[in-house]
């Protein structure tokens, strides 16, 4: 299987070569983005890894709808593979996103990205703190453009869910809800119309696939998480989050555990839109 995380060292090293010892050239992209200070411009220009593309989660990462679309509903796949091509991708590359934030938004680009038909797609692990504890240095201002590249993207990939797949999903397997536990029982809800959670729902909160650097918990570890959890070898699990988002992290802590994630990708801001869906409100039973 394809690597899903890479260590400051290794990047630092196929960044000198020219390519990955166990992929091809590397393409890497600063995906800095926070949900109260989603504009990540200001702090990539600021520093960030040599040669790496900004990525603006709003707008390269997702499309603009209909309240009932959530918050961060997927881009049109010819809008991602111009955006891909932009960032100077081809067919073979590796490509390494990274964030200022334990990966919770750059695993968006990693999913989203492997959802379109990138075969090697990895995280920079511990982020981009990870890099300057190392060491090594930060660029300023803009990256040089890239030549445009060429690679092609086709979306399903990965498996999904899709909003009327959630319920049934819920009832049939297990699905996690990566927000934060006081989202999940409905104690609060800052951003969309309804609190509470899909009926059926986990709480699993995506900080606890973590440590205290920022670095993804062992397989081991994260494996017995989600085990605690309900999840059964050879089970698909779904996720979903508020908007799409750190679901993907979530997805990332499922694949490294050897289980098959399935990301709702509308999440609870697409679901809390719809009305005529239930919610579901109070601690997790079991």
């Amino acid at each position: 299987m394809t690597p899903i995380l890479i260590t400051a060292a290794k990047l630092h090293d196929a960044l000198e070569t020219g390519a990955s010892t166990d992929g091809g050239p590397v393409r890497v992209l600063d995906v800095r983005w926070r949900l109260d200070r989603p504009d990540g411009r200001p702090e990539y220009r600021a520093g960030h890894i040599p040669g790496a593309q900004y990525v603006d989660l709003d707008h390269d990462l997702a499309a603009h709808g209909e309240p009932t679309e959530g918050r961060h509903p997927l881009p049109s796949v010819d809008d991602l593979q111009g955006t891909a091509r932009r960032w100077g991708i081809n067919p073979g590359d590796t490509v390494v996103v990274y964030d200022d934030l334990k990966n919770m938004s750059s695993a968006r680009a990693w999913w989203l990205l492997r959802y379109a038909g990138v075969a090697d797609v990895r995280l920079l692990d511990g982020s981009l703190r990870a890099w300057t504890d190392a060491g090594f240095a930060l660029e300023t201002g803009d990256a040089a453009t890239p030549a445009p590249g060429a690679v092609t993207l086709s979306y399903g990939a990965v498996p999904s869910l899709a909003l009327e797949d959630v319920s049934g999903f819920a009832e049939e397997s297990l699905l996690l809800d990566a927000r934060a536990a006081e989202r999940y029982r409905g104690d609060v809800e800052p951003i969309d119309p309804r609190a509470g959670h899909v009926p059926g729902a986990v709480s699993a909160p995506t900080t606890e696939n973590v440590d205290e650097h920022g670095r993804f918990r062992s397989p081991d570890d994260l494996r017995e998480r989600f085990r605690m959890l309900g999840a059964a070898d050879g089970m698909s699990v779904g996720v979903y989050c508020g908007s799409g988002v750190t679901a993907a992290h979530q997805a990332v802590a499922l694949t490294l555990a050897g289980f098959e994630p399935r990301v709702f990708p509308g999440s609870w801001s697409q679901w809390a839109n719809h009305p005529e869906l239930p919610v579901a409100t109070g601690p997790d039973p079991r």
